[in-house]
């Protein structure tokens, strides 16, 4: 497969992904708004998580709700809107349609048209479950339209292997808004809006039925042990990068637990920490301290898939020696998303 398909193919499924998942990130706080109205939820946050809080400062200035929601549904400028997700996915999509299936091109281009849409009918987006909810329902029929329509081939192991690394960067996300920035006080843990606020985690990653028939009550270890290292639940972040690492050793041809590239090692190790993790150990060193370093580590996956794959050339780092590590970027963890890539 050519580097430019392969990489068109990724950032596809990335992008939708990536729409589907600020959605459910944005409707967590809807969620609380609507469930405990006195406590008032925080809304800048939700931009800082993006990196994005200077271009929304220049945009917007106050961090209101509507202003919120706005900057990461229908905003064209912000990087990481769901409109601007769905119109680079729709893109490449384009730019690859001998590739993929004509079921898949036109569900993109179908969801694009729907946030389109929204965009010019809605004055306010004070009532957005709704639309959060199509933007979830449009990704998930496209997951499912690329499973039935698309030769299991290398490209849709690229777009599993993307659609993965995306969902586990944000299942860990949305855990860190909970624990890091959501809770207006450290008083408050244990009281009635910390059980809001952690069933509102569960549901935004369509969690909470399944965790209450495994765990029954909510209680925050047994919710981080769900979400960061479940082996059953597809959304948790261990079975995400699990599956993630079987496809990328399909690419290559490589036999799992061996590697013979950056990106194999990188999602080795990760994956290898996640098995043997403990929820009572990661709670004493500190949960936000575990997923900063944890999200670092998923930035350089996939800045080494991409040096691996897609790049037109070998960066320094792979120019002499292919199993030289890549060094750590400490800005990453303070983004919601990767790089965006020149062809999107």
């Amino acid at each position: 497969m050519l580097s430019r398909v392969a990489n068109a193919i990724y950032w596809m499924s990335r992008y939708v992904e990536r729409a589907e998942n600020v959605a459910r990130f944005v409707d967590v706080n809807l969620n609380l708004a609507l469930d405990f109205p006195e406590a008032a939820p925080q809304w800048a946050p939700l931009v800082a998580t993006t990196g994005d809080t200077e271009l929304f400062e220049e945009r917007y200035g106050e961090a209101s709700r509507e202003n919120v929601l706005r900057f990461l549904t229908f905003d064209l400028e912000a990087p990481n809107s769901i409109v601007t997700s769905l119109s680079r996915a729709r893109e490449n999509a384009r730019s690859v349609r001998e590739a993929i299936s004509s079921e898949m091109w036109e569900q993109v281009n179908r969801a694009y048209l729907l946030v389109m849409d929204a965009a010019r009918r809605s004055t306010s987006l004070a009532d957005g479950h709704d639309l959060f909810t199509a933007v979830k329902q449009a990704s998930q029929l496209f997951v499912g339209v690329t499973d039935l329509t698309m030769s299991h081939n290398e490209g849709w192991h690229f777009t599993r292997l993307a659609r993965l690394l995306e969902r586990a960067d944000k299942t860990s996300r949305i855990l860190d808004v909970k624990y890091y920035l959501l809770l207006p006080r450290a008083t408050d843990v244990g009281l009635a809006i910390d059980e809001v606020q952690w069933a509102a985690v569960l549901r935004s990653a369509s969690a909470f039925e399944m965790y209450r028939k495994r765990h029954g009550a909510i209680t925050p270890a047994k919710i981080v042990q769900f979400l960061l290292l479940s082996q059953r639940f597809p959304r948790s972040v261990r079975f995400c990068l699990v599956k993630g690492e079987q496809s990328l050793h399909a690419i290559t041809g490589t036999p799992v637990g061996t590697w013979t590239n950056v990106s194999e090692r990188e999602m080795g190790r990760v994956v290898a920490d996640l098995s043997y993790a403990e929820t009572a150990t990661i709670l004493a060193e500190g949960l936000h301290e575990h997923i900063d370093d944890l999200q670092i580590r998923m930035n350089r996956i996939s800045d080494a898939v991409h040096a691996q794959f897609f790049a037109m050339k070998p960066t320094e780092a792979f120019a002499d020696d292919p199993r030289a590590s890549l060094a750590p970027n400490p800005a990453s963890s303070a983004r919601l998303v990767s790089p965006l890539r020149s062809d999107a």
